[in-house]
């Protein structure tokens, strides 16, 4: 369940980064800051939701004809504390994947002691009735069978977390790559309106 959710959630939030960033970044040059949230609002994912906040509080600053120093500080804390927020949806429900991928084969393992555990007993029990072969067989099959069931649940949680972590770190890349462009163009927005 937690697999589909994941998958389904992140297919969601693909979007082309390069193309938004490209579109608010010549928006910004163009002093058409209002637009450019106004197109970062329409579009989905991580990256135009991080520039908006940006954005955003961009615009509140200039209006407020803050100090260009405090204007930058103020967008990279916006964006900052956002990205937080963004960073802990995207990786929601990891770490049921990351226990499940964990705790199964060891659940696996722990049936596999049992089981032979078992074999030992049934063995010592069953001394002279039966061979030995045949007193140790269901003990084995249990060992055998726990041991199969934990690494069947274990390995595609192992490799779906993997797989969704990379895929995380890659929006997290976008969105930080996203914002040092967006204070970039920031800063030289303060001083072009300075020196004009």
């Amino acid at each position: 369940g937690v697999i589909i959710e994941r998958y389904r959630t992140l297919k969601l939030l693909r979007t082309d980064s390069d193309a938004v960033r490209q579109q608010v970044l010549e928006l910004m040059a163009a002093n058409r800051v209002e637009e450019a949230l106004e197109y970062c609002s329409s579009q989905q994912g991580p990256v135009p939701a991080v520039l908006a906040a940006g954005i955003r509080k961009f615009l509140m600053m200039r209006e407020l004809e803050y100090d260009p120093a405090q204007v930058e500080d103020q967008v990279v804390k916006a964006m900052d504390d956002y990205g937080v927020h963004i960073v802990a949806a995207l990786e929601r429900h990891l770490p049921v994947l990351g226990t499940v991928s964990s705790a199964a084969p060891m659940l696996g393992f722990l049936g596999t002691v049992a089981g032979m555990i078992t074999s030992f007993k049934d063995i010592v029990e069953q001394m002279g009735e039966k061979n030995i072969v045949e007193s140790a067989s269901q003990g084995i099959s249990q060992a055998l069978l726990t041991t199969c069931f934990g690494l069947i649940v274990g390995i595609p949680a192992f490799m779906a977390f993997n797989y969704f972590t990379s895929v995380i770190n890659s929006y997290v890349l976008d969105v930080e790559e996203s914002a040092t462009e967006l204070i970039e163009t920031v800063t030289q927005e303060m001083a072009l309106s300075q020196q004009s």
